[in-house]
């Protein structure tokens, strides 16, 4: 049985560094056998059917990008569940006036909730962890911000992959 699956890849195709060629990527992962493989965007959104579990998954796509591209490419994986749970937690969306500036960050463990704590305040806008994922309503944008983009890895020491809110109720939307 498979399930279907979002993969998120960290920090490719933005400038000119950390190439990956979404046509060449979905060859490449249809030939290891995977099926129903989508890419949504540049910026690393995979949508596709595996057997294997998310620990498994995150290891061999990881390993499969290492091989074409010669680059080493955290993948943090979601089924298409829990990806709806996401959209359907939205913990901030009462304060989001642009949902550009509003983005989740996921992560492969859950960030440590005291890390959290103590990270400075988002200024204007406000952030949330539940569980695996940071909510970020950065109305500043995430550039601006105390709390977001590289900034957010030494924080809570962890490292994770950001996808603004539009992105990810596309990525929703395309698992059905």
């Amino acid at each position: 049985m498979t399930t279907r699956y979002v993969a998120l890849l960290r920090a490719i195709n933005l400038g000119a560094t950390r190439r990956v060629s979404m046509p060449r990527l979905r060859e490449v992962l249809t030939e290891r056998g995977y099926e129903g493989v989508r890419t949504h965007l540049a910026s690393g959104n995979v949508l596709l059917d595996s057997a294997l579990d998310e620990a498994e998954l995150a290891a061999d796509l990881t390993a499969a990008i290492a091989e074409e591209f010669a680059l080493d490419v955290p993948v943090i994986v979601r089924t298409a569940e829990q990806l709806a749970d996401v959209v359907a937690a939205d913990p901030l969306g009462h304060l989001v006036t642009e949902p550009a500036r509003y983005s989740v960050s996921f992560f492969a463990e859950a960030p440590d909730p005291d890390r959290v704590a103590a990270a400075p305040p988002a200024g204007d806008g406000a952030y949330e962890l539940r569980g695996r994922e940071l909510y970020l309503w950065l109305p500043d944008g995430i550039q601006r911000s105390s709390t977001g983009g590289s900034k957010e890895d030494r924080l809570l020491a962890a490292s994770g992959t950001n996808r603004n809110w539009n992105t990810v109720r596309k990525l929703v939307e395309l698992t059905r």
